[in-house]
């Protein structure tokens, strides 16, 4: 736990904030929307949640191209420490704001395994795109 300005920031990523309901899952692929910021396919929805967090992530990397579960192991892993160190300063904080719940899918499509500084600066566009369409409104008010 750390302390920013008075306010506390936990760098952890607990289990109601990963999506493991079918239900919710089903939902997500099939009416989500997805965009591409390579080496990152990003399906989300907005949706009201019965947790407080704002966001409930899954991430995936396929079989067919790392046939070796060690192999993707390590890329879910790396997705996972990058989205728990970034997300309370580049993610939630805006999302909280303007009360918004998100169902997110995080799959890697990358054709092979990527440097973390890499991995690192493609997951901070990722947030910035999404706070980019559902946080920030034009200058008419709407």
């Amino acid at each position: 736990m750390l302390k920013v300005q008075g306010v506390k920031v936990m760098y952890t990523f607990k289990k109601e904030e990963r999506l493991c309901s079918k239900k919710f899952l089903d939902e997500l692929f099939n009416n989500g929307s997805s965009f591409l910021i390579y080496p990152f396919r990003v399906s989300h929805l907005p949706v009201k949640l019965p947790v407080k967090f704002p966001v409930q992530l899954v991430v995936t990397a396929p079989k067919r191209r790392f046939r070796r579960a060690h192999d993707r192991n390590l890329i879910k892993r790396r997705v996972r420490e990058l989205y728990r160190l970034g997300k309370q300063e580049h993610l939630y904080q805006a999302l909280t704001e303007n009360n918004i719940q998100l169902l997110l899918s995080v799959q890697y499509v990358g054709k092979e395994i990527l440097d973390y500084s890499f991995m690192e600066k493609k997951l901070l566009a990722v947030f910035r795109q999404l706070v980019e369409i559902y946080c920030i409104t034009d200058d008419k008010g709407n």
